[in-house]
């Protein structure tokens, strides 16, 4: 009841917020919340509940990108159809992915989605139609919602909000179906889910292609928001790592686990720039490494995990002090 009204109060909290302040630097930093919480869950989907370590996310996230921008600039595709073209086309390559890399366990496997995600950004630094190494730059010549172009954050920060609570709710969806128990089971005994009939290399493929096309649906809100793309900025295994750590740092396998995890992720990077400046190059990959090494060694279940292990440890307390009262 407790964790409800903490989720209810913060859910609320977030709603409220561009009301609460017109500040563009608080808004922004609201907003890399919001987008790095999104991609968490979206990477949760197949890493958490299905225990598949992928660090080849950000091929993902680049080709929902490059979609969506390539056929505005191109063919003048609406941006909002764009971004759904990207979510079925990130999709439909990560039955491709899902081909090559599912057939490896454990460290192999996330070796080898390292490897497809470094393949996928070769493709696009070499590929002239897609700007090659130089980028793309979507043009500020029509704004408002209907381009998904604006001059100020608010609106941007809606729609980092919608696309969370879509993330969200599809989640929630998949973990209460029949697919989220499948999912669970072949985490936690794949021989025993094999034994009774669970098609593992199909609910393995369910969840990374849903997973595929809610990070790809993130890239191209990306683009939107940045109004320009390069193989560097959203197809960098950094950026896979940090979808992987946001997850890991809250808890893996929860739903709200993400969330907590991209907030305080981000407030620690965001520090760092502000301490370390331009000279803090680097520091971010510091940042990740430690904080695997300190999750590993002290908080194995996140964030998340060590809070409700901090719950029942002081209900179990009372429950004691009230038995020894009562004798």
């Amino acid at each position: 009841m407790n964790a409800l009204k903490i989720t209810a109060g913060l859910a609320i909290a977030a709603a409220l917020l561009p009301f609460a302040t017109h500040n563009p630097t608080h808004l922004n930093l609201a907003i890399l919340v919001l987008m790095g919480a999104q991609l968490g869950v979206a990477w949760n989907l197949l890493g958490g509940y299905a225990g598949q370590v992928s660090l080849g996310h950000a091929a993902f996230y680049g080709l929902g990108a490059y979609t969506s921008t390539m056929l505005l600039l191109n063919f003048g595709v609406n941006p909002w159809l764009g971004m759904l073209l990207g979510g079925v086309t990130a999709a439909a390559l990560s039955f491709l992915f899902g081909w090559s890399c599912f057939r490896l366990k454990g460290h192999y496997f996330a070796m080898a989605t390292i490897a497809v995600a470094e393949l996928v950004q070769i493709v696009f630094t070499n590929w002239d139609y897609a700007g090659s190494a130089v980028g793309l730059t979507i043009p500020m010549s029509s704004q408002g919602l209907g381009a998904m172009v604006f001059s100020d954050k608010a609106p941007y920060y809606w729609l980092a909000l919608g696309l969370l609570v879509l993330t969200l709710a599809a989640t929630l969806a998949v973990e209460r179906s029949h697919i989220g128990y499948y999912l669970r089971a072949i985490k936690d005994e794949p021989d025993a889910a094999r034994s009774i009939g669970i098609n593992i290399a199909r609910y393995k493929q369910i969840a990374l292609g849903v997973s595929a096309f809610f990070t790809a649906m993130g890239g191209s809100l990306y683009a939107q928001k940045e109004l320009y793309i390069d193989p560097v900025s959203v197809l960098g295994t950094g950026l896979s790592i940090k979808m992987a750590l946001v997850s890991i740092l809250g808890g893996v396998g929860t739903l709200l686990g993400p969330v907590v995890g991209a907030v305080v992720l981000t407030v620690i990077e965001e520090l760092t720039r502000v301490v370390f400046g331009g000279s803090g190059r680097g520091t971010d990959t510091i940042i990740y490494a430690a904080l695997i090494v300190a999750i590993a060694v002290f908080y194995p279940n996140g964030l998340l995990g060590w809070w409700r292990e901090r719950r029942l440890s002081g209900h179990a307390q009372r429950d004691a002090l009230h038995e020894e009262a009562a004798r």
